[in-house]
């Protein structure tokens, strides 16, 4: 058995160590001086009470120490604090609180939000037994079963984020949480769907008390962002009245600005070019909810990503797919000629597709090296013939023959192949991976597709022949050489770059985030708050484009409580503590010391 399953405090036993001294004291205490007397008839001496160890023999004698030992061992219980478990019972009331933290809860009122009106609500609420949902994205739970001192450093923490929220989720949570006769207490402004009323139905039909709490307040005649959409280097926003009477605002980004005149419920749309770095598309004059009054864009300082091709047989299908992909400023060299000049110090991208035997230079290749040295791309596609020793570490295959009709298998998870089909080819370029990694192989382990991180960028090998494929005539074929550009590129759509609240940013590795509200170490994060998002020097945004998130006006919901009873009885098992009776021993034995003193004649 555990000290800790008799004692609250078994260091107090360490108090022990103080009879070693007193112990030490009665050991090294002077023999008595032998006296001689003149008559020894009153003397007897007692057979049998020799001993050769005298010392211990007078340890044994001494009733005086026993009582101090047994005063001492008495102190140290009592320092330990010695317990029998009882069974006692108390009166339990829980509150489970869901705390509506979505965008809506934004909106102002004479200068206060709705958030902060209900997170006061939620604090008078509090009992001593609480739980705190969050009605964010996640309907996480913020506390389960605290104090109501937990409770207040939980509500004191809350922030409200700029992202629809999911409070039907948050109110069947809360639900789960609670215990019997639990009440339920929801602060909200239950603006948008009405889909939370069968949560609240269901965790009243289980004997629960919910109480609805609503802060609508604000929010008159909105006008809001509710979507975006890219196209090139242009974007789209469109702008909706969610308000009663007729409005104007005007929209800008950068140096252009648009005015729009919206009756209620009109929507219109207005197209910017995206400024070099991004910006913010903004309505003005603003309103009391100003989350959706901006929507954040992202864009590289230079959209423009510089191709070079390198081909001898001038591939219709690639140049097609790439002039679709608007970024793309496209330059074609057909070997031996020269390579031109790069736009800038190097290509973006350098891509060799179908190159005569022979005719390939060491220039042409340079040009490619050039391109990985600055942190841009390689890609090779596979040909029958290829100039292997002239490619050298940038191809990352070794071909080993030419086979036909292969299986493929599944491609691997990544933002390349994902959600494309690749068909299997007529004939294909056998072969082992050097280096990389594949994407796309075929049963017998050959890559189709395979990627590689090398020289500072990026490598692609690309294992379709041309002649002998109909992955060319598929509409899935500039989806991929879109992707592959900007990969190699290392460069993101603008799609990819604009995110809406709620949705999660993830990187390759754990890397420092600099969000709207700080700093955060991750390896991915959920853009829960509007505005930017920058890592490994990408910068990313998030904005609010939910129509249903900024219809911010909300019906009156009925408050009245439902359910039973609020409080509890529990039977719980508790230490019950022996200190006052181990007090009183301590007192009898001092008692009993002086009383042995007294009668010794020491007093």
């Amino acid at each position: 058995m555990a000290l800790s399953d008799v004692f609250l405090s078994p260091l107090g036993l360490a108090a022990l160590l103080a009879a070693v001294p007193v112990i030490l004291l009665y050991l090294v205490r002077p023999d008595p001086r032998r006296v001689t007397l003149p008559t020894v008839r009153f003397l007897t001496d007692s057979a049998g009470t020799s001993s050769s160890t005298p010392l211990f023999e007078r340890l044994k004698r001494s009733a005086l120490l026993l009582l101090q030992l047994l005063a001492i061992l008495l102190f140290a219980t009592a320092l330990a604090t010695p317990y029998v478990s009882t069974s006692q019972s108390e009166t339990v009331e829980e509150t489970v609180l869901v705390v509506d933290a979505s965008g809506s809860m934004n909106v102002k009122s004479d200068g206060v939000t709705r958030f902060d009106r209900a997170v006061d609500s939620a604090r008078a609420a509090t009992t001593s037994t609480t739980s705190i949902v969050v009605a964010d994205g996640d309907a996480s739970i913020a506390l389960r079963s605290g104090s109501a001192a937990d409770a207040e450093g939980v509500l004191s923490s809350l922030r409200p984020t700029g992202a629809p929220g999911d409070l039907r989720t948050a109110i069947s949570r809360a639900t789960s949480v609670a215990g019997e006769n639990a009440r339920v207490v929801v602060v909200s402004d239950f603006a948008g769907d009405t889909d939370w009323e069968t949560a609240v139905q269901a965790a009243r039909a289980r004997g629960l008390t919910v109480d609805l709490r609503q802060f609508a307040a604000g929010g008159t005649n909105n006008v809001g962002i509710v979507d975006r959409r890219f196209s090139g280097e242009q974007v789209t926003v469109s702008v909706q009245n969610f308000g009663t009477a007729n409005a104007t605002r005007q929209v800008s980004l950068g140096g252009e600005t648009t005015q729009v005149s919206l009756a209620p419920g009109d929507v219109r749309s207005v197209t910017f070019p995206v400024p070099a770095g991004g910006g913010e598309v903004r309505l003005s004059p603003g309103d009391s909810f100003p989350t959706d009054d901006v929507a954040y864009l992202a864009a590289p300082s230079d959209a423009t990503v510089d191709v070079l091709l390198v081909t001898n047989d001038r591939n219709r299908y690639l140049t097609t797919a790439l002039s679709l992909v608007d970024p793309v400023e496209l330059t074609v060299v057909e070997p031996p000629a020269s390579v031109p000049s790069p736009p800038t110090d190097a290509y973006d991208v350098v891509l060799y597709s179908n190159v005569a035997a022979g005719q390939l230079r060491d220039a042409h290749v340079a040009a490619g090296r050039d391109a990985l040295a600055a942190g841009g791309g390689v890609g090779i596609q596979a040909q029958e013939s290829m100039p292997v020793d002239a490619y050298g570490d940038l191809l990352l295959v070794s071909p080993s023959g030419v086979g036909s009709n292969p299986t493929l298998r599944t491609p691997a998870d990544d933002e390349l192949t994902r959600d494309i089909t690749f068909p299997p080819p007529e004939r294909y370029v056998r072969g082992d991976l050097r280096t990389g990694r594949a994407l796309v192989t075929t049963t017998d382990g050959t890559p189709i597709i395979a990627r590689n991180s090398q020289s500072g960028g990026r490598v692609l090998y690309y294992g379709y022949v041309e002649s002998a494929s109909t992955f060319k005539y598929d509409f899935e074929y500039p989806i991929f050489w879109k992707r592959s550009v900007y990969a190699l590129a290392g460069r993101e759509s603008l799609s990819d770059l604009n995110r809406e609240t709620g949705e999660r940013i993830r990187f390759g590795n754990e890397t420092t985030i600099q969000t709207p509200r700080g700093e955060v170490t991750a390896s991915s994060i959920e853009a829960t708050n509007a505005g930017f998002y920058t890592a490994d020097g990408v910068r990313y945004s998030a904005s609010l484009l939910d129509p249903a998130e900024s219809d911010v006006s909300a019906a009156t919901v009925n408050a009245t409580a439902g359910g039973g009873p609020t409080t509890r009885e529990e039977e719980r098992t508790a230490p019950d503590p022996l200190t006052e009776l181990v007090a009183l021993g301590i007192v009898a034995v001092a008692i009993g010391e002086v009383a042995f003193l007294r009668r010794r004649g020491d007093l």
